[in-house]
């Protein structure tokens, strides 16, 4: 790299520090401002508040920010360069526009690497710290959380041939009308009934009272009653709890075995859990399609000078956002496919980058 690349590629990351830095304490104060209440309620400390939350809120504000900042800065610090008529030195000087083009890319590199490592762990892990606090202080004392309680029906396939049912109380981690069944091809061989089970901590099974208990072997079946017993199946009281935040809280390592797991059980919508396990790819890669997309953008002079290039880019900014939205929705709601539901934005712009290379001055 020359002078002339580091000069792009300094100014350009201290642009981007300091633009998503100065966004991000703009958002904690309004979320301050937002959770006030909720901060009093908790009776902790400043400290603690800091600790328990928003050490765990700022890399999350950060990581969703993240590729709409790049993008902003690349458009913010191209348009001075064009203003100052830089650009138009440095192609005059004999460099091609393709060369011009290296320092932002390779920023943008370095940029996307460090969003894809830190939506694999360091994310994930400050999520898990910012929504401990968000359900324990903040959607505890909302109305949807006191009018409906955590009661919910079960049905899933714990192994190849086991499959239970339950209604069960994430919050007493007990249940009632609990089956399992055993299916062999098309067949049941054995059933099991209970009308209620709860969580042996000491003995890290499920206890059950009142089990009605029938195997089948062909046209016999033997029905046996038990006051109460114990069994080991492959599901614990956390498995059983719908967390709304779970895909937020694993790292991808974690995602991907949960996601398995989840599939080995038979559990339907998954799609929400494998759009963010390919969005954690996707968005990294969007960065360097933003920074390449910016660069060649504002690299031209125009009279607006930077509040023109800064509205074309917000303007994209909103289209990439609501593509990315719609996409999520069709996979979700829908029947559009997980993967192309996180890169549909990318592929969308990717047109959107030729097209803006192919107009550009060179």
């Amino acid at each position: 790299m020359k002078k002339i690349d580091w000069y792009i590629f300094k100014n350009l990351l201290v642009t981007f520090v300091f633009s998503i830095l100065l966004f991000t304490f703009i958002t904690v104060v309004v979320d301050i401002s937002e959770k006030a209440d909720d901060f009093v309620r908790s009776k902790l400390s400043a400290m603690e508040i800091i600790r328990q939350y928003y050490i765990g809120f700022v890399p999350h504000i950060l990581a969703l920010l993240f590729p709409l900042f790049v993008f902003i800065a690349v458009i913010y610090f191209t348009s001075k360069m064009a203003g100052r008529s830089e650009v138009v030195a440095i192609l005059a000087s004999g460099t091609s526009f393709n060369r011009y083009l290296r320092p932002f890319f390779l920023a943008g590199c370095l940029l996307a690497v460090v969003l894809w490592f830190g939506n694999r762990t360091f994310i994930p892990m400050a999520n898990d710290i910012r929504v401990s606090f968000q359900a324990r202080y903040v959607d505890m004392n909302s109305s949807y959380n006191s009018l409906f309680g955590q009661r919910t029906a079960i049905y899933l396939q714990v192994d190849p041939v086991r499959y239970v049912g339950m209604s069960y109380d994430t919050t007493s981690k007990t249940g009632g009308n609990f089956f399992l069944q055993h299916v062999r091809g098309n067949k049941i061989d054995y059933n099991l009934r209970a009308e209620s089970i709860s969580w042996d901590t000491a003995a890290k099974k499920w206890l059950l009272e009142n089990v009605i208990e029938r195997k089948i072997k062909g046209i016999e079946e033997t029905v046996t009653m038990i006051p109460s017993m114990h069994v080991d199946i492959n599901l614990t009281p956390k498995d059983l709890k719908r967390d709304q935040y779970v895909k937020d809280k694993l790292t991808t390592p974690e995602l991907d075995r949960f996601i398995k797991l989840e599939e080995k059980r038979g559990v339907e919508g998954l799609n929400a859990l494998i759009v963010e396990r390919y969005r954690r790819d996707a968005t990294p890669a969007a960065v360097i399609l933003l920074t390449l997309i910016g660069a060649v953008v504002a690299s031209r002079k125009v009279r607006g000078g930077s509040g023109s290039h800064l509205a074309v880019g917000f303007i994209t900014c909103a289209l990439f956002i609501l593509a990315d939205r719609f996409s999520t929705i069709f996979s979700t709601k829908g029947n559009l496919h997980p993967m192309l539901a996180a890169w549909t934005p990318n592929i969308i712009f990717f047109f959107v980058a030729v097209w803006f290379y192919r107009k550009a001055p060179k």
